[in-house]
């Protein structure tokens, strides 16, 4: 695989703010998604202790909903909550889509509001090859 970044900005080029998903490893004997979480990276920070170094990362995690992707969708879905993860589990970034509900949108509403707003979301796995791996 290939390395991607994974990006958190306060302003991402001027803009908005920045602040990747990505796939969490929270159980590496699972197959694909069974072992894996998605989470949010708010920031990234680092600390020694007694001779260790220890990256992590402030995230918002996002709980699976069921035990298997949707059926009608066939995408897994998951709802938002907040933990500190050690950067090693971090293993891909995702792409979340929202469940929309039947209402128009309001028109200030812009892409990077998105996470925020919403409580309930699809993970992309057509979002690139190996997210179609790692989430089938």
């Amino acid at each position: 695989m290939k390395r991607k970044y994974i990006r958190v900005s306060p302003m991402w080029r001027g803009g908005h703010a920045r602040k990747d998903c990505v796939f969490v490893i929270t159980d590496p004997h699972a197959p694909g998604m069974q072992g894996m979480d998605i989470a949010q990276v708010l920031t990234f920070f680092s600390f020694r202790l007694r001779g260790g170094y220890y990256p992590c990362a402030v995230v918002r995690w996002f709980n699976r909903v069921s035990e298997g992707p949707d059926d009608d969708m066939g995408m897994w879905m998951v709802k938002p909550s907040s933990i500190v993860i050690h950067v090693d589990t971090i293993f891909h970034s995702a792409h979340l889509i929202p469940v929309y509900g039947t209402e128009p949108l309001p028109l200030p509403i812009k892409f990077h509001h998105v996470l925020d707003i919403f409580t309930l979301f699809y993970v992309n796995r057509y979002a690139d090859h190996h997210a179609f791996e790692i989430a089938s």
